[in-house]
């Protein structure tokens, strides 16, 4: 593996450059020779001992090195699908009302609320971020939205409003984040305390209610479109466009390349603080699609739901299913992994009368059981952590 040192490269390599190389456990410095002012040129790696390696002999290495992490992590994808599968069989044999047809619409639209969430954290994670004020996002939103359309304002109108806050939540986030280099964990930490507060300021109470006339907006969550419920059918087309966004766009690449490698994606051309800011937005935006959601299933949006445990399931999703903390890895599969587990497994412990108290020493257990394996397998590398230039 080969990592570029800090430095651009403008008009090709010119007497080359720089870069890091991984031997063993340890990196070493190499000097990637080439001639000047031509990009396309063959490259040559001298080490310290004089020996050369070709572009095509680190080319190859790279696609060989991608395609066992692309194993491994399909791996980890199937094996949490085959766990939430084996737990519903277990549950459905020990459980008489899991897995009656009413019970099953439940464990879909809990499923479809949190899955949105998790494909909102799945994109920052992946471009090596992390979002914990996403609930925040969500709520306010939503809340904006049912205040409008109960002021009498046009649904279309309301939801543009909505959206407008969410996005400028992720605005402010990306900025602190990209340009003046806080850690996103305090950022958005702090973030979604600010929120609360302005939130509850703003809207005079915890619950926000929409108008009874909201027909629209409530069928976003109660209606069924061709039989099917409507929380399922905008987790699948969110899930599908963010499975095309990640892989066949080049903003979506450019995620996995910022996460892998900052360094080397601010050498190849890629504006990592622009990417970052963009990132937090479609997040938060996101975050509002299932904010009204779980807002029309419900008719009522409680801020308190800000300060709850939810931001915890979202990033157990995401780690669980095998988008890991480090950057530049997961996929939309990972969190249609975990999100299933964790479904299936809070369904069960609900029908079994388990308390929150409990179920959340059990989500307690499972995430930092979670993140200690990802830790073991894609320890963080400090080289590459920084988010700005």
């Amino acid at each position: 593996m080969i990592r570029p040192a800090r430095g651009g490269v403008k008009g090709g390599v010119k007497g080359g450059v720089k870069a890091a190389q991984r031997v063993g456990p340890s990196w070493r410095w190499v000097h990637i020779a080439g001639s000047p002012g031509r990009s396309n040129s063959p490259a040559r790696v001298e080490t310290d001992n004089g020996a050369g390696m070709t572009q095509a002999d680190i080319t190859v290495g790279r696609r060989q090195s991608a395609a066992a992490g692309r194993r491994k992590f399909q791996s980890q994808e199937m094996a949490i699908f085959a766990i939430a599968a084996a737990l519903a069989v277990l549950f459905a044999f020990m459980l008489p009302g899991f897995a009656t047809i009413n019970n099953m619409l439940t464990l879909a639209r809990s499923v479809s609320v949190l899955g949105v969430l998790s494909l909102a954290m799945a994109l920052v994670v992946i471009g090596r971020g992390l979002d914990l004020s996403l609930i925040a996002s969500m709520a306010a939103g939503a809340a904006t939205v049912m205040a409008l359309q109960g002021a009498g304002y046009a649904f279309p109108l309301a939801i543009l409003a909505g959206l407008a806050v969410a996005m400028a939540i992720g605005l402010v986030n990306g900025w602190i984040i990209a340009f003046i280099e806080v850690p996103a964990l305090f950022t958005t930490l702090a973030m979604s305390l600010l929120v609360f507060g302005v939130a509850r300021f703003a809207f005079k109470s915890v619950l926000v209610y929409p108008p009874a006339d909201a027909h629209a907006f409530l069928f976003l969550g109660q209606g069924k479109l061709f039989g099917v419920p409507m929380p399922i059918i905008v987790f699948a087309v969110l899930a599908v466009a963010m499975h095309l966004f990640l892989s066949r766009t080049t903003p979506g690449r450019f995620t996995y390349a910022r996460g892998d490698n900052p360094e080397a994606a601010r050498l190849t051309g890629v504006d990592v603080r622009r990417d970052i800011i963009i990132s937090y937005m479609l997040a938060a935006g996101l975050s509002l699609l299932a904010g009204l959601v779980s807002a029309s299933a419900t008719a009522s949006m409680n801020l308190q739901i800000i300060t709850g445990t939810m931001i915890f399931d979202v990033v157990l999703v995401v780690v669980l299913g095998g988008v890991s903390l480090v950057g530049g890895r997961g996929s939309v599969l990972s969190v249609l992994a975990g999100a299933l587990l964790i479904g299936v497994l809070l369904n069960g412990l609900t029908i079994m009368n388990v308390n929150n108290q409990m179920q959340d020493i059990v989500r307690g257990l499972v995430l930092l059981g979670a993140i200690i394996l990802d830790n073991r397998l894609h320890p963080r590398d400090e080289e590459t952590a920084r988010q700005g230039d």
